[in-house]
């Protein structure tokens, strides 16, 4: 490797014959949620990505200075950071994002995404599943979110790796941001990455075997298990002990796999790549994300945070916050995408940058910017879509969209139709009714394959 980076919703109809032909297949035909499966697989769309992996930039990253900086702007709005040029013309980036200017040519920004919910818990439900809450916080998640589509929907690519995985956890537990497979069913959440890939004796999540269980014992209790598990299917009526069952069958998976183990073991990758990702928390991240997805992984989500850095949240003191902060993300985001071109991957996966919404077009009292859902930047790589593209724009302060004005579904139209998903398709909900994937948004044309 080089040691420099390189330059409208639509019903559920199901097929007739379809059933005609599989409904044979077993004695009671096929489930709700297999005909889904079945409908999925006959609307496909034309997205040929294997893999995504999102760098989701919790708290609400500052648009106007990283990715629609206004230079020609007054000072409190464009703020105290200079711009630099890129290789991609029209794009400024933020003077502490050099390596983004080298590989600017292989992003595709998009600057007119809009919401309406200020709150991070209600923003962040929106952007990551597609629907607004409909009763704010107290709901909870109530849409699954696109990892765990994704994982529904297409499954690992690989048998014995998980479908969708979060470095290093998931949000859900205390931040609430929704990172869930909701009425999906538990199968479908993350398996959380468990720890800092940073530190040097990082090893995964924890597939060790205990001392006493060897591998011939392991097989025996599966065994054992497949025997209580044909008792359970005619007795059980619990979504509650479905899901348990699942997670308890992929956990088995998991520790018998020798392939996933080897995935999440970043020790094996020379140490001049480490140093190339960088060696913190995002850096390591990233590398492991590359590592995952490589192996068969789906979908992996990089939650981006550090104690001595913190979240996105840049109520108070922006600048240092941001001098902290961005060169290591800039470090982290670029590797990846040099890497994976390094690799020939950038094709086989889809890379994402983004938060809740963006930040207030002027700094504000405390040298900050408070949050602000009307305009935002979203970043996309690889998957085989267009590159080089700037999509949309902002008005002269970034406060709102200037053209291309565009909606969070809009965004997951465009991720699930690079993974070959049909955004138009449903899944079930706890109680077999069809959801859509999204109740608004088409893919965004510029990004079309």
């Amino acid at each position: 490797m080089p040691n420099s980076f390189a330059s409208a919703q639509s019903p559920l109809r199901i097929d007739r014959r379809a059933i005609l032909r599989v409904g044979a297949f077993g004695l009671g035909g096929l489930t709700l949620e297999q005909m889904m499966r079945l409908q999925t697989v006959q609307g496909a769309s034309r997205g040929k990505a294997k893999s995504a992996i999102l760098f989701w930039m919790a708290g609400g990253p500052s648009h106007i200075d990283m990715y629609d900086m206004k230079p020609h702007a007054t000072s409190e709005v464009r703020g105290p950071f200079e711009p630099i040029e890129t290789n991609l013309p029209g794009l400024l980036v933020n003077e502490h994002m050099p390596h983004h200017a080298k590989i600017a040519d292989k992003l595709s920004i998009i600057r007119s995404i809009s919401h309406s919910h200020a709150v991070h818990d209600d923003g962040a439900h929106w952007m990551q599943t597609g629907y607004p809450q409909l009763d704010a916080r107290s709901a909870g998640q109530q849409y699954p979110c696109e990892g765990s589509i994704v994982s529904y929907m297409r499954g690992p690519q690989r048998s014995g790796m998980p479908a969708y995985v979060c470095i290093p956890e998931d949000y859900q537990t205390h931040l609430g941001f929704f990172q869930s497979a909701a009425y999906l069913g538990k199968r479908y959440d993350a398996l959380n990455a468990a720890s800092d890939p940073n530190n040097r004796k990082y090893s995964g999540p924890g597939f060790t075997l205990p001392e006493d269980v060897t591998g011939d014992r392991l097989a025996d209790r599966r065994g054992l298990l497949k025997q209580f598990d044909q008792f359970r299917e005619e007795t059980e009526a619990s979504n509650a002990l479905r899901d348990a069952d699942s997670v308890r069958q992929q956990a088995f998976e998991l520790i018998g796999s020798r392939h996933a183990r080897d995935a999440f073991d970043c020790s094996q990758e020379a140490e001049v790549t480490h140093a190339l990702y960088g060696r913190h928390a995002w850096g390591q991240a990233a590398l492991l994300a590359r590592r995952l997805v490589e192996a068969g992984v789906r979908f992996v989500t990089i939650n981006l945070y550090e104690k001595d850095v913190d979240w996105w949240d840049d109520h108070y003191t922006i600048e240092p916050n941001l001098v902290k902060r961005l060169p290591r993300y800039d470090q982290a985001f670029s590797a990846l995408i040099a890497d994976l071109e390094q690799r020939g991957l950038t094709n086989d996966v889809l890379v994402a940058a983004y938060g809740e919404f963006g930040r207030a077009p002027r700094i504000d009292n405390h040298a900050g910017r408070g949050h602000w859902p009307k305009a935002m930047s979203v970043v996309l790589s690889g998957g085989g879509i267009p590159a080089g593209q700037i999509v949309g724009s902002t008005t002269r302060d970034g406060a709102e969209p200037h053209d291309r004005p565009l909606v969070p579904g809009d965004l997951l139209a465009t991720i699930y139709n690079t993974l070959g998903i049909d955004h138009r398709q449903s899944v079930p909900d706890r109680l077999g009714r069809g959801i859509p994937l999204i109740p608004q948004g088409e893919p965004i044309r510029e990004l079309a394959i």
